[in-house]
């Protein structure tokens, strides 16, 4: 890119996601001296490579900060009733304070089932209707990790969303609705004006160009263009999209749900894809772990 053209600073998910792994340290010692080591389960069903991907990175991220990882794999073909009995061994089990079923799940089994039978207490990806219940009464023990990151990103670079109008393109269970919801509360790094659109909103363009801050969660690439966005806007990406790039050695290029170098040129700041929100998941899935460690030990 010609650096010229850009005028957006970059907000750096690598780096904020090792601030955090370090701030994380003090804890993990802290509930070392009690004889307590954090520990997280995550359970792979099926073959999937972009999840089992994921999952190793978790359990190396574990490692890395001296947490007890546990990798539960199980082929396609197991049965509902086979994965509830794993997780409610996980749940019983006092070595582990976090789990994680890892999506997509094989058709046979329902998702909503699995993350009801999680305990609360231990749902480290934030999903269960109990916690998200807290998260729109603004009282979260566990919050949903890629909507935590986004919110530790603004906070790192000192962007409160305080009084801010935010844009949230995207309305999935896992990011959209939670961030809007976050956003929203009265505390701090939130406070916001928030509006969620979609792929049915009528004049997105025109929504989108209201923002102070945009957050791209659509799942499309190169959604948002630079005519969609005001002059010094934020814009968080969260998008993580393979397109065929014959160019390159694997084939493909991993791009965001927005157009990063058109939006640069008029965004005041950007994330990256990748290496903006991404790291910053799995370091706010540690920090989940860590968390309910001290919950649950306090009980």
């Amino acid at each position: 890119m010609n650096s010229l053209t850009m005028s957006a600073q970059i907000i750096d998910g690598k780096e904020v996601a090792k601030a955090v792994r370090k701030q994380l340290k003090s804890r993990i010692a802290t509930l070392a001296e009690r004889g307590i080591q954090p520990g997280l389960a995550a359970v792979l069903v099926g073959d999937d490579p972009a999840s089992a991907t994921y999952v190793n990175s978790k359990a190396k991220a574990c490692d890395k900060l001296k947490l007890y990882s546990r990798v539960i794999t199980k082929p396609a073909d197991t049965s509902q009733d086979e994965l509830l009995k794993i997780v409610d061994d996980l749940n019983k089990d006092e070595k582990i304070h976090g789990i994680l079923v890892q999506s997509p799940l094989p058709s046979q089994i329902d998702e909503l089932s699995v993350t009801l039978a999680i305990d609360p207490s231990k749902d480290v990806d934030g999903f269960h209707p109990y916690n998200v219940g807290l998260v729109l009464l603004g009282r979260p023990s566990l919050l949903p990790c890629t909507p935590f990151g986004i919110v530790k990103l603004l906070e790192h670079y000192n962007l409160d969303p305080a009084g801010r109008e935010v844009v949230v393109v995207g309305r999935s269970n896992i990011v959209g609705k939670p961030v809007a919801a976050m956003l929203l509360q009265k505390g701090p790094m939130a406070n916001a004006t928030v509006t969620v659109a979609h792929s049915r909103s009528q004049n997105l363009p025109e929504i989108t160009r209201r923002a102070d801050i945009v957050i791209a969660a659509i799942g499309r690439p190169d959604t948002i263009t630079p005519d969609m966005i005001r002059e010094g806007c934020i814009v968080i990406d969260v998008g993580v999209n393979r397109v065929d790039d014959p160019s390159t050695e694997k084939g493909y290029r991993l791009t965001g749900d927005v157009d990063f170098e058109g939006c640069a040129s008029k965004a005041s700041w950007i994330t990256p894809v990748p290496g903006g929100v991404g790291p910053m998941t799995i370091s706010m899935l540690m920090y989940n772990t860590v968390t309910a460690a001290e919950l649950i030990s306090r009980n």
